[in-house]
């Protein structure tokens, strides 16, 4: 444990050195917010402040994410920041997931996606160089992914096309979308093939599967997002950032929906940050799953091997 200590000591050090060197600022904004993530796939933790009823909302959910308070501060005119701090996920524990986790978050003013691309992949060059390692990289579509690996076009396949193209993986297929098909092809048939010592990175996903990215209107349409694997590890999920706050509330009330279906919670959209859009400059951020990358620097898959104490310990 003590070295794992240390190993992530040092991944902070280099990381917080990484953005000095291109002037990036730190900052660090609150982990209570009086709104939650509505991903349908992604719970959050809820506390209640017992104080004063002026001091806001009683009924505050702990971040999933930086990302709202972030983007807030970019529509102030903030420029090129990052944070670097804890999480926390409902319902997320297990070999490599633990439900408080670190995530490190950043935002480039004026950038696409390709170019957030470089330097999450320059970070990852970085950290492992650190331990005395390299790896290749291979940056391709998300349609090319899929023909190459299992031969289907995942923006032309139909929902039994996707399903059976999972062979004898065993899934209830109640309440799943197409999307969700996609996810389970992604981690159960082509994931767990990616190359040990590779670098790779995945762009121009499903509209469908937009999140908080721009979509290309092509034909098929396209989100400006990309995922970042090292190995087996997804390490990094980022965008071209939407800055069109209309587009964006419908996005979330289609998320309320489909949370709605399942019988999960319905949450409240956070307002402040809706309101902030549409002063957000153009700009491209990520996410780093800082465990996950120690996991794969470690060579371990158990997340507990990185952490002081897991959350059965804690």
């Amino acid at each position: 444990m003590i070295e794992a200590l240390r190993q992530r000591a040092r991944l902070n050090a280099l990381i917080r050195a990484f953005f000095a060197r291109r002037e990036v600022l730190e900052v660090e904004t609150p982990i209570m917010s009086a709104a939650g993530n509505t991903e349908p796939n992604i719970e959050g933790f809820q506390t209640r402040f017992t104080g004063h009823v002026d001091a806001g909302s009683p009924l505050r959910w702990l971040r999933t994410s930086p990302e709202y308070p972030l983007k807030r501060l970019l529509a102030a005119g903030v420029g090129d920041c990052y944070e670097l701090g804890r999480v926390f996920r409902n319902g997320e524990a297990g070999g490599r997931h633990n439900p408080e986790f670190t995530m490190l978050e950043w935002y480039r003013v004026g950038w696409d996606h390709h170019q957030l691309i470089e330097e999450t992949v320059a970070l990852v060059r970085e950290a492992l160089a650190a331990v005395g390692r390299e790896a290749s990289v291979r940056v391709l579509t998300y349609r090319q992914l899929f023909l190459e690996t299992i031969g289907l076009d995942p923006f032309l396949a139909d929902e039994a096309t996707l399903r059976a193209a999972l062979g004898e993986v065993g899934i209830q297929p109640e309440g799943l979308t197409r999307d969700d098909w996609l996810d389970l092809l992604m981690t159960h048939r082509i994931q767990a093939h990616f190359l040990p010592d590779q670098i790779t990175v995945i762009h121009d996903w499903p509209a469908t599967q937009a999140a908080l990215a721009r979509i290309r209107r092509e034909d098929p349409p396209v989100a400006e997002r990309f995922e970042l694997y090292l190995g087996t590890f997804e390490l990094a999920n980022g965008y071209h950032e939407l800055t069109d706050a209309q587009e964006q509330r419908q996005r979330f009330q289609r998320d309320l929906a489909i949370r709605a279906s399942r019988g999960a919670e319905v949450l409240p959209l956070d307002e402040a940050f809706l309101a902030a859009l549409p002063s957000m400059p153009a700009c491209a951020g990520v996410a780093v799953g800082v465990d996950r990358l120690l996991m794969a620097l470690a060579g371990t898959s158990r997340i507990a091997d990185v952490l002081a104490f897991d959350f059965a310990n804690a």
